[in-house]
C-alpha cells in the first residue's frame, strides 16, 4: 500500500504524530492481511461485507471505481470467500455476501490485526475518552458534505 511515511513538509508535532500513527496502523493492517493471504484491498472489502450489499453501493462506500471492486470480488470469489447472489428486486444486479470461509478468514484477520487494541491499551480510560473526543473533533472539519 503506497502511503506516505510522513508529512510532505515539516509541520507541527501533532501533524507528525498523526502521520506516524497512520503509517504504523497501515503497516500493521498490511501485515495482518498478508498473514491471512489477503491483499490490503481484499481485507478492506471483506471487512465491509457485514451485510448483503450491491457492487455499486460497495464501491461508493469505499470511494473507489466499480471496476476495482469487480476485480477484488472476482478474486475473493475464486477463493470461495464471497458469493454473488441475484438482487431480490433487480435481476440485472448482484448482491455480495461473505461465505462461511470468508467469515472465518476475516475473523482470523481481525484477531491478528491487534494494532488499535494494543495502542489503546497504553492509555488510561480517561485518556481513551479524551482521544475519542479529540479525534472526532479533528475529523469534523475534514468531512465532505453528504458523506
Amino acid at each position: 500500500m503506497a502511503v506516505p511515511t510522513g508529512p510532505v513538509t515539516a509541520s507541527t508535532d501533532a501533524e507528525r504524530a498523526m502521520f506516524d500513527f497512520v503509517d504504523a496502523y497501515d503497516r500493521a493492517y498490511e501485515t495482518a492481511a498478508l498473514e491471512q493471504g489477503l491483499s490490503v484491498a481484499q481485507a478492506c472489502v471483506l471487512g465491509r461485507l457485514t451485510r448483503e450489499i450491491g457492487m455499486r453501493e460497495l464501491a461508493d462506500e469505499l470511494g473507489c471505481d466499480a471496476s476495482n471492486i469487480t476485480q477484488i470480488i472476482s478474486r475473493l470469489e475464486a477463493r470461495d470467500l464471497v458469493r454473488r447472489r441475484p438482487h431480490p428486486n433487480d435481476r440485472r444486479s448482484r448482491q455480495i455476501v461473505r461465505t462461511d470461509e470468508g467469515i472465518a478468514l476475516y475473523a482470523a484477520f481481525e484477531k491478528s490485526f491487534a494494532f488499535a487494541r494494543s495502542a489503546v491499551a497504553n492509555l488510561t480510560a480517561h485518556e481513551q475518552d479524551q482521544l475519542v473526543t479529540l479525534l472526532r473533533k479533528a475529523l469534523d472539519g475534514t468531512r465532505e458534505p453528504n458523506r
